[in-house]
């Protein structure tokens, strides 16, 4: 028996094929009988005639002969049925994917670093990390000389590490733990007799800073400028364990986070003061709003707080 020819065709734009059509033309191929799709499908044997009757008269063309023992699709049927092995594959796919991507079981985490010492406690983080996230391509950009805020709202950039918050509601900036910056020097400098530096001490010294503007370092924005300071040199360094060797030869004195020169504190090659009252800051994880619930950022971030509680 072949399909009647219909007495109009049926408009395309009218046809109202739904998913749940393709899955049950695909379970009535694969079971062979309107029971074993039925019970498939989790439907009575009812509801799936009454669905296979609404669509044939939509299509006004017939899907499958009846009483055909196995059941046989039309030319229709068949028609649907390729349809069917085309999406409803390529649908459960995508819905791993995405599935994935939410949970942060895969996916790219490109991450990047507004501060140059940041990457000495970073790393030691991350391959714990990867063992647990296998599925995320990993990349880290240390200090980015491209406009980092841009490229995490346009998608090059997944987390930007900073100190610096700025009130937008497409960014989430997410806590991650407080930090305070030191001065370090060679530990037969004068200075090392103070307890706490003042701007003025630092008049006559030789700064180590990195070759950044200065707009960017706390040290001239949060310290010497508010008092009208200006060191009598800056020599520009851009390796931060370079320029803590710099400081313990007595090269100059360098501002920095207090992780920076713990290790070299404890063996007794420098020396750390206060600079004024304190300077605290706070790091954050920048991301875009709509990705801060992500598993793997989360995941991420709980292992910077823990790392960093214990400094």
């Amino acid at each position: 028996m072949v399909a009647p020819t219909p007495s109009s065709p049926p408009q395309s734009s009218n046809l109202g094929i739904d998913l749940k059509h393709l899955k049950t033309i695909s379970a009535l191929a694969e079971q062979g009988s309107l029971a074993g799709a039925a019970l498939s499908l989790n439907l009575t044997q009812s509801a799936l005639s009454h669905q296979l009757k609404e669509l044939e008269t939509r299509l006004n063309l017939e899907l499958f002969l009846r009483k055909s023992r196995p059941l046989v699709l039309t030319a229709a049927g068949q028609h649907l049925l390729a349809l069917a092995r085309q999406v409803l594959p390529a649908l459960a796919q995508t819905e791993r994917q995405l599935v994935a991507l939410h949970s942060g079981e895969a996916g790219r985490l490109h991450l990047a670093l507004d501060c140059h010492s940041c990457i000495q406690w970073l790393l030691p983080l991350l391959p714990d990390f990867r063992r647990q996230w296998p599925g995320v391509d990993l990349e880290v950009e240390s200090v980015p000389g491209f406009d980092a805020i841009s490229a995490l709202l346009g998608g090059q950039l997944d987390l930007l590490l900073t100190s610096d918050v700025q009130a937008r509601g497409d960014l989430h900036f997410e806590p991650l733990f407080a930090f305070d910056l030191t001065l370090v020097m060679a530990p037969d400098h004068p200075l090392c007799q103070q307890r706490r530096i003042a701007p003025d001490d630092l008049r006559p010294e030789v700064l180590l800073v990195y070759p950044v503007e200065r707009a960017r370092m706390d040290v001239f924005s949060r310290f010497l400028q508010p008092a009208g300071v200006e060191p009598a040199r800056c020599k520009p360094v851009d390796n931060t364990s370079v320029m803590l060797q710099m400081a313990a030869a007595g090269l100059g004195l360098a501002a920095l986070p207090r992780w920076a020169s713990e290790e070299f504190v404890r063996q007794g090659l420098l020396e750390a003061r206060p600079l004024g009252e304190g300077i605290r800051r706070h790091m954050y994880g920048a991301v875009r709003a709509a990705d801060k619930d992500q598993a793997c950022l989360q995941s991420l971030f709980e292992r910077i707080r823990t790392r960093m509680a214990a400094q």
